[in-house]
């Protein structure tokens, strides 16, 4: 039998009627699966999977009622179409006792041929589909695990060359008087921070898609925390101003690293694409009882068509119109490491400003 075969299960207790409705069905692709009562139509389904069962609704011991409802009952069984088979009279009653039972249709005999043919055709086309749409998804799955891995592979075994080529970098710096070799040290530790950065991101995008971000929460000082980032960034952007402030209580249960990569994300942004002569303004409010915000705000605007999809993975280095500086993986990350802690993150721009605002559960 083929892969692709498509299985049709009838089930009556007349083998005449069996040869009939099997011979009317025949045709490559399909597969005629014969019962000749409940309980054979029952130990077929335990092995086999059909697109549609045809039930002949009088049978001895089990009718085609009460196979239904047994077959409804069960995980395995329950999404298979049914259509019974009936010689009865046209009794609301017993139309009533079908559907309950799970019946798509009924079919009156002397079955008409072409009837027959036509609402089988229906299911069997819904079932390749179905299979079909099955088999692409498993595909995606497997292309999406395959790629995650790959990308988070790619990123720890970038790690140690990279780390050479910065500490190569800054040796060189140390060690010669000569300007250009002293220039060309620092642009090679500068894109090699770079670098590293882009590797870190691959790194945290590749633990959220699979699933593996962990967070380790513990009192926090989120003043603190926004103080040490602020002096981390002052080397990068000596020129810079970060004006901040804070009220009411700045403590909150958080993963202190991640925070950290929350608000050093912003906060480079902001200072990398705001107006240089400006401050960049950040705020920690502790003022509510049990959440705590961070705002940054920075001269600066972004397209109001671009502000719904800012936080979407690629999308941000288009956004703020810096198509070549870094993977657009900035904002989305931000935005994955705050709904890990039951938090959201939010953008305004107007009036020539851009405000982030983080808020994020004390507990």
């Amino acid at each position: 039998m083929q892969t692709d075969t498509i299985n049709i299960l009838v089930v009556d207790d007349v083998p005449q009627n069996l040869v009939a409705i099997s011979a009317l069905l025949e045709r490559p692709g399909l597969n005629i699966i014969q019962a000749q009562s409940g309980q054979e139509a029952l130990e077929v389904l335990l092995v086999e999977r059909v697109a549609l069962a045809l039930i002949d609704v009088q049978m001895p011991q089990m009718d085609g009622f009460e196979l239904a409802e047994l077959m409804r009952g069960s995980e395995r069984t329950r999404t298979v179409p049914l259509i019974f088979l009936t010689a009865g009279a046209r009794e609301r009653t017993s139309w009533f006792r079908g559907y309950e039972a799970g019946a798509v249709d009924f079919l009156f005999k002397p079955i008409d041929e072409t009837i027959l043919r036509s609402k089988v055709n229906v299911f069997v086309e819904l079932f390749a589909k179905e299979r079909q749409l099955s088999r692409q998804l498993e595909e995606l799955k497997a292309a999406l695990s395959l790629n995650e891995l790959f990308t988070a592979v790619l990123g720890h075994d970038l790690r140690n060359p990279l780390s050479a080529i910065l500490n190569g970098a800054e040796l060189l710096a140390r060690s010669s008087p000569e300007p250009m070799v002293v220039s060309t040290a620092g642009r090679i530790k500068s894109s090699g921070k770079r670098m590293a950065d882009m590797v870190e991101q691959l790194l945290d995008v590749a633990r959220i898609r699979a699933g593996g971000l962990e967070l380790r929460r513990e009192r926090t000082s989120i003043e603190s925390l926004c103080r040490n980032i602020v002096e981390e960034l002052a080397a990068a952007h000596p020129h810079a101003r970060v004006n901040i402030s804070c009220s009411g209580d700045v403590h909150a249960d958080a993963d202190a690293s991640r925070m950290a990569q929350v608000v050093s994300n912003l906060l480079s942004n902001a200072l990398q694409h705001g107006a240089a002569q400006d401050p960049v303004e950040l705020e920690v409010d502790g003022t509510e009882p049990g959440r705590l915000g961070i705002r940054i705000r920075n001269a600066g605007s972004i397209p109001e068509a671009a502000l719904p999809a800012i936080f979407q993975p690629f999308h941000s280095r288009q956004a703020i119109n810096r198509p070549n500086q870094g993977l657009g993986l900035g904002l989305y990350i931000v935005r994955m490491f705050v709904e890990s802690h039951g938090g959201t993150v939010n953008v305004e721009s107007a009036d020539g400003h851009t405000t982030f605002t983080v808020s994020i559960p004390r507990r």
